[in-house]
């Protein structure tokens, strides 16, 4: 329930580089980009805690394997953004290698949605078994 907002929020903050950068904007799409990547970081930090409570709950080898790289791989992309966060405010608005972290941390969380998805829907992790469709 928690993880489309960090996403969104990555997602939303390339966007509005993106815009910036193509001058389809004013400056204020380099704001955008600052407080969504830090809205993101937040979301993704408290979506955590379900997801750590999870994996600690799970007993098959493989399910926990898989688990723990969607984790690593999460944790990866929050640091990547931090870092990102933290070099947008010491850094121009035209300098590159912000979007360039921005476009390899969306590529990491394309990866560990794939393993999320993978733990959900393959595997059942976090899914009540109990409910019957009719």
């Amino acid at each position: 329930m928690l993880i489309p907002f960090p996403i969104g929020l990555w997602v939303f903050s390339l966007v509005s580089d993106i815009i910036f950068r193509a001058g389809w904007g004013a400056p204020v799409w380099h704001d955008v980009a600052f407080y969504t990547m830090a809205g993101g970081i937040i979301g993704a930090l408290l979506a955590a805690i379900p997801g750590l409570i999870d994996l600690l709950s799970v007993d098959n080898p493989k399910t926990k394997a898989i688990g723990v790289w969607h984790m690593i791989i999460n944790l990866i992309a929050v640091v990547l953004f931090a870092i990102n966060l933290w070099l947008r405010m010491h850094r121009p608005p035209t300098n590159n290698l912000p979007v360039v972290l921005s476009v390899i941390g969306i590529a990491l969380i394309c990866v560990s949605g794939w393993l999320g998805g993978e733990l959900v829907y393959v595997r059942g992790l976090g899914v009540d078994t109990r409910m019957k469709n009719p």
